[in-house]
């Protein structure tokens, strides 16, 4: 009756280690499922992490914005102050312009005037040139498509040139009335000093008396330094000292 009993200890044996595995089995599943816990937590921790670093970076990245704007604000208030301020001053220019202009074409037109005047008590060359000039002078000032720098201008340039005369000489041909005939003749300016002629063949040669505002005759002794003084302002000849009658002061304007 032996064998049932060494039967029932092996089975008894063998069954042991099953029974001793059920809490360890529970302890790693517990293990187990902490660690997978775990996991979890910390993947949720570096997603927050990695959320909180984007939006600490938006939020520096924001910050850089926000002070660029603050100064291209700035710049920008600058810019349109300065151009408040140019706006300002050329409104006050162009309100002295208006003004000048109400001003100044008066003025214009009294040196128009003047200068008129000045050429009819001057000594009598290039009158045609000289009056056809005022002409257009005149002309201008009533032109509406000149403008009023253009015209004043002008009217300087005009000045200018009647000014030059004063200190040149020049040598030129024209009609000139002698005897109730009209004939051409070479006429010689010395600066604004004298006026003389001398007809074509050299024959009769004359100076403007400015006191008495007429034509005089001279001397066949003036037709050589009147012809030299031609030759010398058509600079055909070189600079030379000439002998001519000069009108004194008691004979001046």
């Amino acid at each position: 009756m032996r064998v049932p009993r060494i039967v029932i200890s092996v089975l008894f044996t063998a069954a042991a280690p099953l029974l001793e595995a059920g809490p360890l089995d529970q302890s790693l599943a517990v293990e187990t499922g902490t660690l997978r816990d775990s996991a979890r937590s910390q993947r949720k921790i570096d997603k927050l992490d990695d959320a909180t670093r984007k939006m600490l970076e938006e939020y520096r990245r924001t910050l850089r914005e926000i002070e660029t704007l603050k100064a291209y604000t700035a710049n920008l208030k600058q810019l349109v102050d300065s151009q408040r301020q140019e706006k300002a001053s050329l409104q006050r220019q162009i309100e002295e312009i208006a003004i000048a202009e109400r001003e100044i074409v008066p003025l214009m037109t009294s040196m128009v005037q003047t200068l008129e005047e000045f050429i009819e008590l001057d000594i009598p060359f290039l009158p045609e040139e000289r009056h056809q000039r005022i002409d257009q002078l005149k002309r201008l000032l009533g032109s509406s498509e000149t403008t009023t720098a253009e015209k004043f201008r002008r009217i300087l340039e005009a000045y200018q040139i009647e000014n030059e005369y004063a200190l040149t000489i020049e040598a030129y041909r024209e009609e000139l009335t002698l005897n109730g005939e009209k004939k051409p003749v070479d006429f010689l300016r010395i600066g604004r000093v004298a006026l003389f002629y001398q007809t074509l063949d050299g024959n009769h040669s004359g100076f403007w008396v400015a006191r008495e505002k007429r034509w005089q005759a001279l001397p066949d002794d003036y037709r050589r330094p009147i012809r030299q003084g031609l030759r010398i302002a058509r600079k055909e000849a070189a600079p030379d000292l000439l002998t001519l009658p000069m009108p004194t002061a008691g004979a001046s304007q």
